[in-house]
């Protein structure tokens, strides 16, 4: 039963939020530095060889999704036709309304002379496709949305849960291998979409997201594993994300990939390190719910909090700083190791332009639905998680 006083707040999802939303600013800030590098200088080389280490970002954002929804809905009599309208609206109305705001802002940077027809064509596609200014996400989480009430209904349907752990988890490998060695030797230009771009196919990230509602269901069991193998966690992590610079090189050299794809995520190997990575942010987070019990200085807690309140607009917005600083860096003529060392301050400008823009949205009524949030003139301060899986308040993503 709903316990009637106020349910604990889950710390620690906040800040896995903002791990993993600044690890994706991270990741974008350091592909802009490594195109303004000379092509093969060590500092190119340095960034595109570990580059697959800031990878797990987006299998997080998938895994907090799932994370969240089940925290939400699992316990609920689910009126499932009201779920759509409320995940699709608040969600939909962000992904329309910024794709049609970077759709003209790119028209009008590139002097194209302004059309309506071109406009309505552009924007057409980048809604239907989510494959401009870092939308997969969206698009991906349309698909979930669809497919969550099947989702609920297996766990609930099914007892062993670890089994359905386990066929996904093997599923999703033979998945991978399938994309990496014989995907590329496939002629897919008569496949559908969604299957030819499987970047922005649900199936695709389907490990993460059960893995999330498993973690969710088995909230207190997850929580005391991981905290009895924290130390064997960590070191495997950190192991594995040194074996990410030696898959890059044996994908470049060995298997003579191009670029793009050893940079890719859909591999075996980094399906493991995700899932770990992961864990890991778990842990650090289960660490922060502690610490701030005992001590936090209060400019971290605040900084959190906001951090993960607009997480979601966070996202939306970073093609904003990070066209700003590639056109920064379009301007300049520096040695390769400058940018390198000049990295950090631009990654700096870029978390906080996005956090300021984001930021503003929330605090300026009405324009919180932009970043996915109802506007209300008296938002309540904090959205409760409770460790019972019966959450009070919802979360938009």
């Amino acid at each position: 039963m709903a316990s009637s006083h106020k349910r604990p707040y889950l710390y620690e999802v906040d800040l896995m939020r903002i791990i993993f939303i600044f690890g994706v600013l991270l990741n974008h800030t350091t592909t802009a530095f490594q195109r303004s590098m000379a092509a093969g200088s060590n500092s190119q080389v340095f960034l595109q060889a570990t580059h697959l280490i800031l990878h797990f970002t987006r299998m997080g954002f998938m895994f907090m999704t799932g994370l969240v929804l089940v925290l939400n809905y699992y316990n609920r009599k689910n009126n499932w036709l009201s779920f759509w309208r409320k995940r699709y609206v608040s969600v939909g109305i962000p992904y329309l309304v910024w794709n049609g705001i970077f759709v003209l802002g790119t028209m009008i940077v590139s002097k194209i002379a302004f059309s309506g027809v071109d406009f309505w064509r552009n924007f057409g596609h980048a809604v239907l496709y989510g494959d401009s200014f870092y939308m997969y996400y969206i698009l991906v989480t349309f698909q979930l949305y669809l497919l969550f009430p099947a989702l609920v209904k297996l766990f609930k349907h099914f007892d062993n849960h670890v089994r359905i752990l386990e066929i996904s988890a093997v599923v999703q490998l033979a998945l991978l291998f399938f994309l990496k060695y014989a995907l590329p030797h496939i002629d897919t230009s008569n496949w559908w979409y969604l299957f030819r771009a499987y970047g922005v196919n649900v199936l695709v990230y389907q490990l993460y997201f059960i893995f999330g509602a498993f973690v969710a269901i088995h909230y207190q069991q997850v929580d005391q594993f991981i905290k009895q193998h924290a130390k064997s966690i960590g070191w495997t992590t950190l192991v594995l994300a040194l074996g990410t610079v030696g898959l890059y090189f044996f994908d470049m050299n060995i298997l003579h990939l191009t670029l793009a794809k050893a940079l890719e995520i859909h591999q075996p190997y980094i399906m493991v390190y995700d899932i770990v990575m992961i864990v890991f942010v778990f842990w650090i987070g289960r660490q922060y719910a502690y610490w701030r019990e005992h001590g936090l200085n209060s400019m971290v807690d605040r900084f959190v909090r906001a951090g993960a309140k607009v997480s979601f607009g966070i996202y939306l917005v970073q093609t904003i700083p990070i066209v700003l600083l590639t056109w920064l860096l379009s301007l300049t003529n520096l040695p390769s190791w400058a940018y390198l060392v000049l990295l950090p301050i631009g990654y700096i400008a870029v978390a906080g332009i996005a956090f300021l823009i984001s930021w503003g949205c929330y605090k300026i009524y009405p324009l919180s639905i932009l970043i996915g949030r109802r506007p209300n003139k008296k938002r309540k301060e904090v959205l409760h998680y409770d460790r019972t899986y019966k959450p009070t308040n919802e979360t938009t993503n």
